[in-house]
């Protein structure tokens, strides 16, 4: 018993605190997206759409109004079998008609451009914030609520930014609408008086009261049914997110899933992401059924209810038909005002998850903010200087909840070294250039890089942007900013001319390229860019030997004074580089154990040694491109040969050494060879 109590307890309190958090993200959204109407970071439109928004509102329910006053006309005229006032009433409508039409319409356009306005600059505030200091990448490091990014930018903000506008048009058009119709009931309706056993009741303004009574009663009803709305929601936002996720992975992956077999375990778990979203859209159509229950049933008695209730007066004399008609046209605007929230609520509770959920991604933001300001997570120092290219001072790598990943490294590189770092699979070589490239803040030490240097990092999976393939080429610089000449002769260098006459050619490059290809393009923009300090990551795994020697010798010859610093498994990258780093494994962070020069000890003499090592890699390739010349000679004659024999021109000459020394004149005329009679 006390343990069902503690767990009763415990769930109680994860309840309020999930509640709490609600509501703090609630407030958080609204701290950031009300920035839309502050004079100095917001849009200037905003308090202009929002006043004629509010002048739409008072001029449709002017309308409304004067509906309502010829719906009474109308009915009495009937009543009364008024043929000319029936004509009148008739002509009457149609100003109002158009002028109903005209502001419904105009009431779409600015909600609509507020909407899109309203949009567009908390987008851009977001977009900001993601991008700010690499922290979509930060993100994917680091736990919490952050899930699906993407998904949050586009479909989120676009449901919170358009709910609110109808919601608050809606609240404002319901009330006024509330206010301005209760005295058109209490006016038309006016008391009603009925005797039980022999008492007198008089009740005044009964068709407000029974309006208002009314619409508690849907609005009860709909809070009580509809409580798990919001959450429902949530959770069906994000599997929504989660299994359109899976499917852009699959599309982007299509080759290497398809290169193992690997359809049917795709299959598999896209099915499974299936499964849980049809689970939580069982769940949310089970909120609609029951919400839908609660406002179709208050929508057909308060058609009825006001007819009903005036019956009695209408009976007795004291309405006519036309006030009838009035009053149930006035209690259903009345009920509707009353009734918002029955009707809105599936819509509020959607727009409060979609809420949320972008608040979550901007508190994840805020978090990686502060923590960098108040030093709650240890981060790398970064720095300049005159010296050297690079200098790593007790430099340490962690993650973001301080284990480490390298630990202690004290290096220096001099401007125009070549350096390659090795080490074991897992020994936190990536992460080191990462964290010199800065993209990696985590970790303890200093990076100092010489002042004014140009970095430029080649990851293994080189990064292709939508557009032609020219855009790809200067990215990160537009393309417009770079020579046609420079882009076309950076592509015939790296092995790419086949592609330049479609270097202007918008497609799907990520998938038309191959990895090589991909490789290959990177060191283009190496080439268009030229940056003093060069990082590769395992930039060339995915060429063969040959064509890496060619683009490492290429970077050789047009980068001479380059820093390049490197990151490979292949034996071969050590003919490009001067020095090698070595990291190991161990227990607490990998170590650097060895600093080792690969072919000379630095000093006044660098230039001419690296000149011979290249003069030494030209003559090499000269060799192999002389030796695979010879066989490809070799190759041609020996099909000729063999074409020769199949169609019967071969010519055999048998010569032996008796022959060869023999005079003419002794030549025995029986041994001469006869001819072909074929021929």
């Amino acid at each position: 018993m006390a343990a069902a109590d503690a767990t009763t307890s415990d769930v109680k309190l994860d309840l309020k605190a999930d509640s709490a958090t609600r509501k703090q993200l609630i407030r958080r959204f609204w701290r950031l997206a009300a920035g839309f109407w502050r004079p100095k970071q917001g849009d200037r439109r905003a308090w202009l759409l929002t006043g004629g928004l509010l002048v739409v509102i008072l001029v449709t329910l002017f309308f409304q109004y004067q509906m309502n006053v010829w719906n009474r006309s109308l009915f009495d005229a009937l009543e009364q079998k008024d043929s000319a006032g029936v004509l009148r009433q008739a002509l009457i409508y149609v100003p109002l008609l158009v002028g109903s039409i005209i502001f419904a319409v105009t009431n779409v356009y600015v909600k609509m451009t507020m909407q899109r306005l309203w949009r567009e600059w908390l987008t851009h505030e977001v977009l900001d914030r993601w991008l700010h200091d690499g922290r979509y990448y930060h993100l994917n490091l680091v736990e919490g609520d952050h899930e699906n990014p993407e998904s949050r930018i586009t479909d989120d903000i676009r449901y919170a930014t358009e709910a609110p506008v109808d919601i608050v048009a809606g609240i404002l058009a319901a009330f006024l609408s509330a206010v301005t119709f209760i005295f058109v009931l209490w006016s038309v309706g006016g008391a009603l008086d009925f005797q039980i056993g022999g008492t007198q009741y008089h009740i005044p303004g009964f068709l407000v009261i029974a309006a208002f009574v009314y619409a508690m009663f849907g609005t009860g009803s709909m809070l009580l049914i509809g409580r798990s709305f919001v959450r429902v929601s949530e959770v069906q936002n994000q599997r929504e997110a989660e299994f359109r996720y899976a499917l852009t992975r699959l599309r982007e992956n299509g080759e290497s899933i398809a290169l193992l077999g690997g359809e049917k375990e795709e299959r598999a778990g896209l099915t499974r992401n299936l499964a849980a979203l049809l689970e939580s859209w069982r769940q949310v159509m089970g909120q609609w059924m029951r919400t839908t229950f609660v406002s179709s049933t208050s929508g057909f008695v308060a058609s009825v209810l006001p007819i009903l209730l005036c019956a009695p007066k209408y009976l007795a004399g004291d309405m006519s038909l036309g006030q009838v008609m009035q009053a149930a046209s006035a209690f259903v605007i009345v009920q509707t005002a009353f009734a918002w929230l029955v009707d809105n609520y599936p819509r509020f509770a959607n727009w409060n998850a979609n809420a949320r959920r972008v608040a979550s991604l901007i508190a994840s933001l805020d978090a990686l903010q502060e923590a960098e300001k108040s030093g709650g997570i240890r981060q790398i120092a970064r720095g300049q200087h005159d010296g050297n290219a690079l200098q790593l001072r007790g430099l340490s790598v962690t993650l973001d909840d301080g284990t480490d990943i390298v630990n202690e490294t004290e290096v220096d590189i001099a401007p125009g070294e070549k350096v390659l770092i090795v080490g074991d699979s897992g020994s936190g070589k990536s992460t080191l250039v990462r964290a010199i490239a800065g993209l990696w803040p985590w970790g303890e030490g200093e990076v100092v890089m010489q002042r004014n240097a140009k970095l430029l990092m080649l990851p293994q999976r080189s990064y292709v942007p939508l557009g032609s393939l020219r855009r790809a080429a200067t990215y990160p610089l537009p393309a417009d900013q770079v020579p046609d000449a420079t882009v076309r002769e950076a592509l015939e260098a790296v092995g790419l001319g086949h592609q330049v006459g479609r270097i202007d050619e918008e497609g799907p490059w990520e998938q038309t390229l191959s990895g090589g290809e991909k490789q290959r393009l990177a060191f283009a923009r190496l080439l268009i860019h030229k940056p003093n300090l060069i990082v590769l990551d395992e930039a060339t795994s995915a060429l063969d030997p040959e064509s890496q020697e060619k683009l490492m010798q290429l970077l050789n010859e047009k980068l001479p004074e380059a820093t390049l610093i490197s990151v490979g498994h292949r034996p071969e990258l050590e003919a490009f580089h001067e020095r090698k780093l070595v990291l190991k494994h161990q227990a607490g962070g990998a170590r650097l154990i060895r600093d080792e020069y690969l072919t000379f000890i630095p000093g006044a003499h660098v230039q001419l040694v690296r000149r011979f090592k290249d003069w030494r890699q030209r003559r090499r390739g000269q060799e192999r491109r002389a030796e695979a010349a010879n066989a490809r000679r070799e190759k041609e004659a020996k099909e000729a040969e063999i074409s020769a024999v199949i169609v019967g021109h071969e010519k055999t000459e048998v010569v032996t050494d008796e022959k060869a020394t023999a005079p003419p004149n002794d030549k025995d005329p029986s041994q001469k060879k006869p001819e072909r009679t074929d021929a």
